[in-house]
């Protein structure tokens, strides 16, 4: 009897898709996926080994089976792979394949629970070897290349099983993706792309159309530039660039990226934004200003992402169904695009994640130019493990990292702000001073202040912030959370004050993006502009005001603020720029990690705040004071505190990685948020219909709908369940993936959704106290 991997509904079985072919396939595109970092014979095992469960008669009873009468998860298929790889390639490289094989459905799993899939009862699949060929040798596949990692040696280890892992589960689903599009008649789905020589002509275009030398600052923007384009040529890895607010910081790493991945071949820019900050703003830059256009920048939020909520286990049952249908319906994005912009939260909860639908993407990462703005921003909690991650990447794995910052740089070893570890060495990324891309950055600072910056030691109302609205024709406030942007725009609202506005994630990014254009025609217009944001506007979003407050918050907050402040040098003599405490609100817990070395620094007369003197002494006192075991103390959700370096190394001898209980652990944000899908427009409203239509979702149908969601805290999408306010898009299919504002009517938003604020899940007294902690 021949052996299948996949069945076609309603077709012969001379249409079906044979066992051998399906495996050679796999193989073949994961080791092309891993030849960028030196593993493609460890990738090719793997897909030659992963579904060789399925030449069991069981599996091959139930593949027969018509979907009406057959069971929804089939018979195990992934543990035979993962007990063979094993078995032919030891208890080092094959158990570090096990992990990926066996997990190519469920998930990657704690190391006691591989290996207790390992030795359990499977049903008889002899004869495999003739439907998976010849498989590389030990040999090859053991020759990977490794450099120690900087931060502890055994995390190479446990990342080169995810970068594999990565490499198997996109390799299966785009292979799957092609069979069934071909037995359709179709033509697989165009899938992104990699850098091409007309991207750099763009860039490299609008970087010529935006020089200008009639000011100071701009002058040093164009000096900023052609310093950091002329180290386009150093070799890949990692690399800092330290520029005040304004100069130009965003546009010269683009940049710099572009120019550096045509010297050395990269493949493609990977741009990570602040966790609290918005995204879209900086795509369209990307897209619209620069003119890359639509189809080279990839905007990935998290908003639809598989399996966020499922249980991390080691019993994971088969999900693909009879047909193999099912993994298409859990389609997640690759990263396959030129240039892509993400969150903090997507790129670095990724890299620790054990779902395939979030680790799929990661071989992406190598040969190609990572921009993380903002790298300081990264949680204190997490701060070594992301460091061991970055350093991995620049490595291992050919990419190069680019540390973007507003602020002096403290995570390089020569910085001397991490504190002392267990062995009595001061840890740090090895980044040499000559790898620094701006010119001279402490004259920088010097040459570019504009702001002074007051400290304001008494508690601030929204009344009296109100008032200085009202005498002010043009600022900005930005809050510490959703609630206090809601409530003090309210405030401004009922008093009738002109230009007020409010920017938070409470709206969907299409509307955030309309509202920005209006604040920006407004303040080059003059009008009143009187607007109240969360921290969101701080990274990525060019605004100019002439005074700005900032809530209580970290140094470097507190400079991205002051960044929106006199940004053109345009205000006669300083911009004012304003750190207060909230009265009536506490600091939220996050936040207050950050301000208390912060109010340390401003409490120093005569000290300029945004100074390096300043920001130096103010990391030393975020990292030192906490200790070197606070750098890496992720919290699981029963609160057991999980150190991620450490587990990784003590179980690294038995290859034993916990990766699930990593998984569980590592969250840059304390809660998950679920999205709301808002019908905020005609374009909104089609790609609606097509997900209500379709019984996949339609090409590009997802990527639309990114512009479109607001994201809330799962009980709060919950309780606009329980009322009716939202319903879910084919929950048979799709499950409560979808989830979708329901209009008044045809055209018309609900109350529910003001156009001022946006969603207004505040009119349930149950969601307030969640959005007081909610950031941006």
């Amino acid at each position: 009897m021949q052996r299948f991997a996949h069945s076609v509904p309603g077709r012969p079985e001379q249409d079906w898709e044979l066992v051998a072919h399906h495996l050679a396939a796999v193989g073949e595109r994961a080791a092309g996926f891993a030849a960028h970092f030196g593993a493609d014979a460890m990738a090719r095992a793997m897909g030659l080994l992963h579904d060789i469960g399925k030449c069991s008669e069981a599996y091959q009873r139930y593949i027969r089976q018509p979907e009406s009468e057959g069971a929804a998860k089939g018979p195990d298929h992934s543990t035979a792979g993962a007990r063979e790889a094993e078995q032919a390639f030891g208890k080092g490289f094959g158990r570090l394949m096990a992990f990926g094989i066996a997990g190519h459905h469920g998930g990657l799993m704690d190391g006691a629970d591989l290996t207790g899939r390992l030795g359990k009862a499977l049903e008889d699949y002899d004869g495999w070897r003739k439907h998976a060929g010849t498989l590389p040798t030990q040999q090859t596949v053991a020759d990977v290349p490794f450099k120690p990692n900087a931060i502890d040696k055994a995390f190479s280890l446990a990342f080169l099983a995810r970068m594999a892992f990565s490499c198997l589960v996109d390799a299966d689903f785009l292979e799957t993706e092609r069979f069934y599009a071909q037995s359709c008649g179709d033509e697989p789905p165009r899938r992104g792309g990699i850098l091409e020589p007309q991207h750099l002509d763009a860039v490299r275009a609008h970087m010529a159309n935006c020089r200008r030398d009639d000011t100071e600052v701009n002058r040093l923007r164009s000096a900023i530039l052609d310093h950091a384009n002329a180290k386009a040529t150093l070799p890949p890895g990692l690399f800092t660039l330290t520029v005040p607010t304004g100069g130009g910081k965003t546009l010269t790493s683009l940049s710099f990226a572009m120019e550096h991945a045509a010297a050395h071949g990269l493949r493609r820019v990977v741009y990570v934004i602040p966790f609290t900050s918005i995204i879209e703003q900086t795509a369209a830059v990307f897209r619209e200003q620069v003119g890359l256009g639509e189809d080279a920048v990839l905007e990935h939020h998290s908003s639809f992402d598989w399996d966020q909520k499922a249980p991390a286990t080691g019993n994971d049952v088969e999900a693909e169904g009879a047909q193999g249908l099912a993994k298409l319906r859990r389609d997640a994005e690759n990263w396959d695009a030129p240039i892509v912009v993400t969150t903090a939260v997507q790129f670095f909860e990724s890299l620790f994640a054990r779902r395939p639908s979030q680790s799929r993407k990661l071989h992406n990462l190598a040969g190609s130019v990572i921009v993380l703005d903002e790298a300081q921003s990264i949680p204190v909690h997490l701060l070594r493990a992301c460091m061991a991650a970055i350093d991995e990447l620049a490595r291992n794995y050919g990419a190069s990292v680019i540390l973007c910052t507003a602020t002096q740089p403290a995570l390089r070893k020569q910085d001397e702000a991490l504190p002392i570890g267990p062995q009595g060495v001061a840890e740090g990324l090895d980044i040499p001073a000559e790898r620094e891309l701006a010119p001279d950055p402490a004259k920088l600072y010097e040459r570019l202040k504009r702001v002074d910056v007051e400290w304001r030691r008494d508690a601030v109302g929204d009344a009296e912030i109100a008032a200085r609205f009202a005498e002010r024709r043009q600022m900005l406030c930005i809050v510490n959370s959703r609630a206090h942007a809601r409530d003090l725009f309210n405030e401004l609202r009922e008093q009738g004050q002109a230009g007020a506005a409010h920017l938070t994630t409470l709206m969907c990014a299409r509307h955030r993006r309309q509202m920005l254009a209006q604040v920006r025609a407004d303040l080059a217009a003059g009008e009143p502009v009187r607007l109240v944001s969360t921290s969101l506007i701080e990274a990525g979003v060019d605004v100019d005001f002439p005074e700005v407050w900032r809530a209580a918050a970290g140094l470097a907050s507190i400079a991205q603020a002051a960044g929106r402040c006199n940004r053109e040098g345009r205000s006669e003599g300083m911009g004012r720029a304003v750190v207060f405490e909230a009265a009536g609100r506490k600091v939220p817990p996050m936040i207050e990690a950050f301000y208390a070395p912060a109010r340390e620094v401003l409490r120093r007369e005569g000290l300029d705040v945004l100074g390096l003197e300043a920001i130096r002494d103010y990391y030393k006192a975020l990292y030192w004071r906490q200790g070197h075991a606070a750098l890496d103390r992720a919290m699981l959700p029963d609160g057991e505190t999980l150190a991620i370096i450490p587990a990784i190394r003590e179980t690294a001898r038995s290859a034993e990685f916990p990766f699930a209980r990593m998984a569980q652990a590592f969250h840059l944000i304390d809660e998950a948020m679920d999205p709301v899908i808002i019908p905020y427009d005609d374009i909104a409203r089609e790609a609606i219909r097509a997900l209500t239509k379709e019984p996949f979702p339609p090409a590009g149908v997802r990527r639309r709908l990114q512009q479109y969601v607001v994201p809330v805290p799962p009980r709060a999408r919950d309780a606009l369940l329980d009322c009716g306010a939202v319903q879910a898009i084919r929950p048979e299919e799709y499950g409560d993936r979808f989830m979708v504002l329901v209009e008044e009517k045809p055209g018309f938003l609900p109350e529910l959704y003001d156009a001022g604020i946006g969603l207004r899940i505040d009119l349930n007294p149950a969601n307030r106290s969640a959005e007081s902690n909610i950031l941006s």
